[in-house]
């Protein structure tokens, strides 16, 4: 249900926002409130109670959001809470934020790293990934787990690329106990 929801309201805006050519707009709208939303807790609890009607809960929302942002996302925000789908808010937002870096040919890229990397390594990771790929620009996220040992691991969307020693150990460590498997079978 709640990736119908996200799926539903977020394309709605997305195509609004190409045919309006909002989508840059929309876009740092959707994350600027999503991360609001991420970060107040105490927001979250008091539209989410079950004992404060929606007419409240919609005046809440235009006075947080009415004149800082979009008419639009403002609009979906109060439709959300109308529809009993608040919770599904942040959501729907990360929806519509994928589907506009689509749109606009942006990646976002994870790369974890057993050691830091330097400015040289990083832009010549990108360099790489703007190669072999149809993106035009990436947000890079950047992390360090030295039980890799060396290497990287590399992942945008469901892609992963993992070049680690760590995986590369634990697969050699899974063939040679086929082999020891299949010389144990043969033995007198």
């Amino acid at each position: 249900m709640a990736k119908l929801v996200s799926k539903t309201y977020g394309d709605a805006l997305f195509e609004l926002a190409v045919e309006s050519n909002q989508t840059d707009v929309y876009l740092e709208e959707a994350k600027m409130v999503s991360s609001i939303l991420e970060k107040n807790d105490e927001l979250n609890r008091l539209m989410n109670h079950p004992k404060i009607v929606k007419e409240e809960k919609i005046k809440i929302v235009e006075r947080i959001f009415k004149g800082r942002i979009s008419d639009e996302l403002t609009g979906l925000l109060c439709m959300l809470v109308e529809k009993d789908h608040y919770k599904e808010t942040v959501s729907v937002l990360d929806y519509l934020i994928s589907e506009i870096k689509e749109y606009k040919q942006i990646g976002t890229a994870y790369v974890i790293s057993a050691m830091p990397l330097n400015e040289i390594q990083k832009s010549n990771i990108v360099d790489k990934l703007l190669e072999t790929t149809d993106y035009v620009k990436f947000e890079m996220n950047y992390e360090v787990d030295p039980s890799l040992i060396g290497g990287m691991i590399i992942r945008i969307k469901d892609r992963v690329v993992d070049s680690s020693i760590k995986t590369k150990l634990a697969s050699l460590s899974l063939e040679l106990s086929k082999i020891q498997l299949k010389v144990g079978e043969y033995s007198p």
